[in-house]
């Protein structure tokens, strides 16, 4: 039978010591930040310039009675703060994450009796028992263990359990990873045999915890995207102030009416406000993230999307996120043979390699926690299911535990028709060749099979065999007469899409780091298999520790493998590429990987088997864990930003002729051309044009052949600002020359009005097509499905027409009835525009393309 411990000879702490210590040293869990008020996050989101704009935009609307369209824009303010004070909740969960993970039920020994109790009663000496499947509550340091194998890989990012090995004295906890250490940690999975542990650190002392104070610490910045609207905003925000006030003196002065001149100054400013840029932000963003839910990828945070499409490095865990975090035999290898392991293959396991499969499957738990041993008992299940090398009628006799001295273990095995004992072994090779005495010929000639082996990133066990004659048990394996029987190499499989997506990585300019807590050969073996260049250099943990932060940017654009890193580290490689000026996203999946990931410009977690701490700290979280969804994620961000550029384009184009129409009356003493009304209906137009119409534009051919945008690129660049002023500017003297020719044909001020109107509706609308495409034509973009456009289109010609024929709408527009020459005139304008347009769109493409 397995030997259990002895908890008689732990009395634990008293009632009232445990009592005294809760009471002065606090709970077992994380503190928590005092969320911010209600008012204290409305009056952050309404210092932001775009959302002073909305506000100011729907109190001129208010002010000129336009109640509907002031209402409106209001609205928008509080649904901007409704998801920033939904957002502001939803960080507040990564802590909440952690609390619940470090914070499992605790079996402690208390006055000499075992108690469960809750992980956050747990105080510091407190004496803890250990069984396989339990999460260990806290840090501490073994007193006694037997066969203790423990899951780092929440902290490490190793796959692979780690033995735990009981000292005395307790010694200060040290940092995860590596086998036979005393040391236990906070959060982490037992999967093999049971141990009894003294408590050293709790809540925020612990590792969990310092990683939660790592997270705490990082500040969020804005995006890129978000600064460069809000300077474009304040810009153009200052530019209509100052003709606010232009208006309001030169209209007051000229005419000597300052009620009409505040009003003509009004319009100016209505003209002049962008407020179509926070909304095609926010609808943007908000469409976008349900657009690559289809993908398989959610979005958490709404500006992730775009900044995505920039990221110019994706750095990569390799545990559960390259590799599928589950151990896989993938080679069998005896005296003289090697049989490659290909569970999709009909093909039937060689008779030699049974008996190898057989003794690895008796040397494991019928039921196992062990990710290798639940390798072991799936290959026996596939391969050996119809033969007689399975044995679940035999009884376990005794389980001979690893050392410190022999990292091996055995089980004995009796069968039911009784006969001698069966023993089976498997451990280290060194191991398993000591406890089958190797001379040293054989043992040269298994150092250079399990080299071999290792060197294509496997983890090589040995096995073996023995028989004993019923009689009383040898206290030590080594008295057993054992036979070798061959090696088993175990692989983490990589995930079958990873090697496509690193490839497209590349041709969209994307580097790929790959950062793990893996020897450096078995990441050099995973980059190959994946296709990851470079391979030849790589930085390991220790390594990391002796460069400073500037030696360190200087050798990253050479490095793309950090192996045997800590999570600090990976925190730090982070910090240092955007030193570097470049967009990271980071993936992971486990809570050493969320500090990095909430410092990166766009984290990415594992959703089926990441971490709550890890989806929590992300901005994006991949829901079938498929790291080929992150590929379309990119190719998805890049359309929106195309899309968001084309849009804003487009509000800057229009909002140059509206605001001249409306100027240049008051600079020359005209009778005015345009009113709040009229701009109102101008903005039917722009605002779902802007919002809805270029949203959905599909992404142009070759998105995901050109290299990311400069992380330093403006928005605009001056000469793509240039071309969309000129758009305006052509709109602007299109619609003055026929508004000017309409007066000197004698027509009336109602009727010119009506004339300049329609031809800057008709304008708007070739605006509108020509800007929907800078690598194609006007008519080969005729071709690319957008209905929601032509909605918009259509839904104009019909407003316009309304406006131009139904009385009252004549009456409340000032307009009076059109003849179809002058009909056709003002779509000849439209078509004229469109022709300016396509000339300038030329230009416009070759930017692009630069």
């Amino acid at each position: 039978m397995t030997s259990e411990i002895d908890l008689r000879s732990f009395a634990g702490l008293s009632s009232e010591e445990a009592h005294t210590r809760l009471q002065t040293e606090g709970h077992n869990e994380l503190p928590s930040e005092k969320p911010r008020s209600v008012f204290a996050i409305i009056r952050e989101v309404v210092r932001e310039p775009m959302f002073l704009l909305l506000l100011g935009g729907g109190g001129v609307y208010l002010l000129v009675g336009d109640v509907q369209e002031g209402l409106i824009l209001l609205s928008f303010v509080f649904v901007v703060m409704g998801i920033t004070f939904y957002q502001e909740r939803r960080t507040e969960r990564t802590l909440a994450a952690l609390r619940d993970l470090s914070s499992p039920r605790a079996l402690v020994i208390r006055e000499g009796s075992e108690q469960r109790i809750a992980g956050r009663d747990v105080v510091r000496d407190d004496i803890v028992v250990l069984h396989e499947g339990d999460r260990v509550p806290a840090d501490g340091v073994l007193l006694s263990s037997t066969n203790l194998s423990i899951d780092e890989s929440l902290l490490t990012g190793e796959s692979a359990p780690v033995r735990k090995a009981a000292s005395r004295p307790a010694t200060d906890v040290a940092r995860p990873g590596g086998d036979d250490t005393p040391f236990v940690y906070s959060g982490t999975l037992v999967v093999r045999g049971q141990g009894v542990a003294q408590i050293r650190a709790i809540g925020a002392e612990t590792e969990i915890g310092r990683i939660g104070t790592a997270i705490r610490s990082i500040d969020v910045q804005r995006t890129r995207l978000q600064q460069q609207t809000g300077r474009l905003v304040r810009s153009i925000a200052l530019a209509g102030f100052v003709l606010f006030i232009i208006v309001v003196v030169a209209y007051g002065a000229l005419r000597g009416n300052w009620l009409e001149g505040l009003l003509a100054g009004i319009a100016v400013a209505m003209a002049m406000l962008p407020e179509e840029f926070p909304v095609v932000l926010t609808v943007f963003l908000v469409l976008g993230a349900w657009r690559i839910s289809k993908q398989q990828v959610l979005t958490r945070k709404a500006p992730a999307v775009e900044t995505l499409g920039a990221a110019t490095v994706l750095c990569t865990d390799k545990t559960g996120t390259i590799t599928l975090n589950r151990m896989t035999v993938k080679t069998l290898a005896t005296d003289s043979t090697q049989y490659d392991v290909e569970f999709d293959s009909q093909d039937r396991l060689p008779e030699r390699y049974h008996e190898l499969v057989e003794y690895s499957v008796l040397a494991s738990q019928r039921d196992p926690f062990d990710p290798m041993e639940k390798a072991f008992k799936k290959l026996g299940e596939h391969y050996l299911a119809t033969t007689e090398h399975l044995h679940a009628d035999w009884t376990l006799v005794r389980e001979y535990p690893l050392s410190e001295h022999l990292l091996a273990l055995s089980h004995v095995w009796r069968s039911p028709n009784g006969g001698d004992y069966i023993i089976a072994a498997k451990g280290a090779p060194e191991a398993i060749a000591d406890l089958c005495h190797f001379d040293e010929v054989q043992l040269r000639c298994l150092v250079d099979r399990v080299t071999t082996l290792a060197d294509r990133g496997l983890r090589v066990l040995g096995v073996a065999k023995a028989q004993f004659r019923p009689a009383e048990l040898p206290p030590e394996q080594h008295e057993f007469a054992f036979e070798f029987l061959g090696l088993i190499g175990l692989v983490d499989p990589i995930r079958p899409t990873v090697p496509q997506a690193v490839q497209e990585c590349y041709s969209a300019g994307i580097r790929v780091i790959m950062i793990t807590g893996d020897y450096p050969g078995t990441a050099r073996s995973i980059a190959e298999q994946i296709g990851l260049l470079p391979r030849d250099s790589i930085i390991t943990g220790p390594e990391l520790e002796t460069i400073d932060d500037k030696m360190l940017q200087e050798r990253l654009p050479d490095v793309s493998i950090f192996a045997r890193t800590v999570p600090e580290q990976k925190l730090r490689i982070v910090r240092a590429l955007k030193a570097n000026h470049q967009v990271v996203a980071m993936t992971g999946d486990g809570v050493n990987d969320a500090p990095a990931m909430k410092a990166a410009d766009i984290g990415v977690a594992m959703g089926a088997r990441g971490t709550d701490v890890a989806r929590e700290a992300s901005s994006l979280v991949l829901l079938d864990d498929d790291f080929s969804s992150i590929v379309q994620a990119v190719a998805l961000g890049r359309r929106i930003y195309d899309n968001i550029k084309k849009a804003m384009g487009y509000i800057l184009a229009i909002h140059v002729p509206i605001a001249g129409i409306t100027l240049l009356p008051v600079l020359f003493n005209w009778p005015l051309i345009l009113f709040p009304i009229h701009i109102a209906f101008l903005e039917l137009i722009i605002d779902p044009a802007s919002s809805i119409a270029f949203e959905a534009e599909p992404a142009d051919p070759n998105v995901m052949k050109r290299p990311p945008r400069h992380p330093s690129e403006p928005l605009f660049t001056r000469r793509q600002l240039s071309v969309h002023l000129l758009q305006g500017v052509i709109i602007l003297v299109i619609v003055m020359l026929l508004h000017v020719a309409a007066s000197a044909f004698g027509q009336s001020e109602n009727q010119a009005r009506t004339i300049a109107f329609a031809a800057l509706v008709f304008a708007n609308i070739t605006l509108i097509l020509s800007d929907r495409s800078w690598s194609e034509g006007f008519f080969r973009s005729l071709r690319r499905p957008n209905r929601p456009l032509w909605y918009i289109v259509g839904g104009a010609i019909v407003f316009l027409a309304g406006a131009l024929y139904i009385p009252s709408l004549q009456a409340l527009f000032r307009f009076a009835p059109l003849s179809a020459a002058w009909l056709a005139a003002s779509v000849a304008a439209g078509a004229v525009s469109l022709l300016c347009f396509e000339g300038l769109e030329i230009v416009l493409r070759r930017t692009f393309r630069t």
